[in-house]
């Protein structure tokens, strides 16, 4: 699990041992422009503790429904992930450039879950959460949705439904579950170089 403490302003970061990847988080927005604000103000913040510039000079980039990324004294590229759910919403950059992702997702009950799964999820994950207890089954099928979104930002790959052809390139993605609140699950992705 990747290690994130709270500060009591309600904006949490990674553990300063996670390597070149950086994790912010903010909780609490009344309203998702207003997150998406505050999101991108806390990545800003730790992009210019983490590298030494004024925040000025760092500018975060993306047209809506592209990959956002960070640029650096209008030169140097960093892959960024942003995800928001609920009142919670977090943000995951690479320090060294390399690919990230990032996802969140509030655990509530999605009522046609099975159809769901088995359109975006794929077969195998449609069964494995068919096996679990009805009582965990919101927070299996949240852990398997982050996880997904998660795998896909990284590859700079939209929400699609599943293919099997994509399975092997977005599965060799390995996640690591983020340490959030109560009530909501995460994903983070750093493929190994």
């Amino acid at each position: 699990m990747l290690a994130v403490r709270w500060r009591v302003d309600g904006v949490f970061v990674d553990a300063p041992s996670s390597g070149p990847a950086h994790v912010v988080g903010v909780r609490g927005q009344p309203d998702r422009a207003t997150a998406r604000r505050t999101i991108r103000a806390a990545l800003v913040a730790a992009l210019a503790q983490a590298t030494g510039l004024p925040p000025e000079r760092i500018v975060l980039c993306g047209a809506s429904g592209e990959a956002p990324y960070a640029l650096l004294d209008g030169a140097r590229r960093l892959s960024v992930s942003i995800s928001h759910d609920g009142d919670l919403s977090v943000a995951a950059v690479r320090l060294d450039g390399g690919a990230v992702g990032i996802d969140v997702m509030q655990v509530t009950d999605v009522a046609d879950w099975e159809a769901v799964a088995r359109d975006y999820l794929g077969p195998a994950c449609a069964a494995a959460l068919a096996r679990v207890p009805s009582s965990a089954r919101a927070a299996a099928f949240a852990r398997a949705w982050s996880e997904r979104e998660a795998r896909l930002k990284c590859r700079g790959l939209p929400l699609e439904e599943w293919r099997t052809e994509d399975a092997p390139l977005v599965l060799a993605c390995p996640c690591l579950p983020l340490a959030l609140p109560d009530g909501y699950v995460g994903s983070f992705v750093q493929p190994a170089d």
